[in-house]
Parts: C-alpha cells; sequence; structure tokens
C-alpha cells in the first residue's frame, strides 16, 4: 500500500557500479516508488543494456554521458537526489560538478567519493592501493585499444570474486543474475589521472550523505571509513550485516535508509 502524504516527493537517480547496469537497483525501485516517489535508474555507457561498445568509450565523461545528457535535460527549476553505488560515485561526483544546482542531495552508497584537494582519480588510486593483488582473486585486467586509439584497461569481476567479495551475503539467484548481465568497465587510464580537482563551488556546494556498508569486501568498511574522514559529509548512515550490493542483498534496509535520510535533508 502506497505511503501518500503531502510532502513534496523526492525524485530520486540511481547510478550503479563497476560492471553492473540500471538492471541491479531492480528491487529497491519499487519500494522507493512505493513510498510515493520517483525513481529514474540509468545504464551508463557500455553498460548494461546501453548498446555503445566498450572501445567506443574514450573518456570517463563518455562514460558518465547518461547521467550528465539527463541531468542536462531536467527541467530548470527541478532538483534531484543522487543515488551513487561503488565505482557510481566518481559519476555522481562529476554530476554534482557539473550541475550542482539541480542536485538537492547526493548519496554515496558505499561509493568511491572523491574531495576537491585530490584529482578525481585519487580515491579510486586510494582503494586499488588498498586490495592486495591477490584480492581481486580471478578478476581479469585486459589490455585493449579503444577507438581513439589509445591503449586502455578493461576490468570484469570473476565469479570468485563475485562469490566472495561482493555478492556473499545476497541471493544466489542475483549472483546468477550478474554473471550473465556484467559488462567489462574500462578503467580510463589516459584521461582520469589528468583530471583536474573538483571545486567546492561547484561540486562541494551539494549536500552530500554517505552509507556504510558494514560487511563490504568490495570497498572495505576501514576504507569507506578514511573517505567520509578525508572528506567528511553532512549524514552518515551504517547498513548491517550487508555486503557490497545492499540494494540486492537487503533492499529493505536500504530503502528505509535512503528514506530516512531524505527526511534529514
Amino acid at each position: 500500500m502506497e505511503n501518500i502524504t503531502n510532502e513534496p516527493k523526492v525524485h530520486f537517480v540511481l547510478v550503479h557500479g563497476a560492471c553492473h547496469g540500471a538492471w541491479c537497483w531492480y528491487k529497491l525501485i519499487p519500494l522507493l516508488k512505493a513510498a510515493g516517489h520517483r525513481v529514474s535508474a540509468l545504464d551508463l555507457s557500455a553498460a548494461g543494456t546501453n548498446t555503445k561498445e566498450i572501445q567506443e568509450v574514450i573518456t570517463f565523461a563518455d562514460y558518465t554521458a547518461p547521467l550528465l545528457e539527463f541531468m542536462a535535460a531536467l527541467p530548470p527549476e527541478e532538483q534531484v537526489v543522487l543515488v551513487g553505488h561503488s565505482v557510481g560515485g566518481l559519476s555522481i561526483a562529476l554530476a554534482m560538478q557539473t550541475f550542482p544546482t539541480k542536485i538537492s542531495l547526493a548519496i554515496f552508497v558505499t561509493a568511491l567519493m572523491p574531495d576537491t584537494t585530490n584529482r578525481p582519480s585519487y580515491v579510486f588510486d586510494q582503494w586499488n592501493a588498498s586490495i592486495p593483488p591477490a584480492d581481486w582473486l580471478d578478476t581479469t585486467f585486459t589490455p585493449y585499444t579503444n577507438d581513439a586509439g589509445q591503449s586502455d584497461i578493461m576490468m570484469l569481476f570473476g565469479e570468485q570474486f563475485l562469490t566472495l567479495n561482493m555478492y556473499q551475503l545476497s541471493p544466489k539467484q542475483d549472483l546468477e543474475l550478474v554473471k550473465i548481465l556484467e559488462r567489462p568497465i574500462p578503467l580510463f587510464v589516459n584521461d582520469l589521472p589528468t583530471a583536474q580537482p573538483y571545486t567546492e563551488e561547484a561540486y562541494g556546494s551539494v549536500k552530500r550523505a554517505f552509507v556504510l556498508c558494514d560487511d563490504d569486501r568490495t570497498i572495505k568498511l576501514e576504507f569507506q571509513k578514511w573517505m567520509i574522514e578525508n572528506y567528511p559529509v553532512a549524514v552518515k548512515r551504517e547498513l548491517k550485516h550487508v555486503d557490497h550490493m545492499p540494494m540486492i542483498g537487503d533492499p529493505k534496509q536500504l530503502s528505509a535508509c535512503l528514506l530516512d535520510i531524505i527526511s534529514c535533508d
């Protein structure tokens, strides 16, 4: 039964992480809609059902283009709540830098969260450095040449990594689903390291919240806490007994958390 109130409804925009797509939000979307809110879930370039091939995605802005185009098309008076998961945190950060006045709140769900002192790639590099090579298990890192003639590397999570480090507390059916639907992501080795730091006037002006996941083995809890210490947020919440995929493993807890956060806004 829908929770009908006189409060203005929020428009949530959900942004997936590496190798995933809009499909990974399929359990969360109806819960947010049942609470009376609008929800949009996007496939980034060469992800999910997006028709681009990985070789066509040259820059990180190219990868994030579906989100940037969505934000550009919003009416001038409309503001949205961005929700970024995992590497999707880098994508919502770019949208925050580009369209700060169109975003009322940005929620990082165990997501990479840049600061305004270092390049956007800094937090990604620190995360990568925190993971012992053996912990990547059967994840593959494959060199390739993109359509601009540049050498890059594509990453694809392996079955063991998904099973042990990402979906370890999630339903087995969803583990089988991601094995079918995942697509590789570029690491943007020519682009991300040269991007300039985001500014306090744009990116830093958007209110931020962070949702920690206590049993995350992909972006471990210690690193999540480090990101918050590195660039403090206005609101912090922690989900209990969830892995890296709270929208899959415990969508009700995540939904309640998101609804609680927007009630504090």
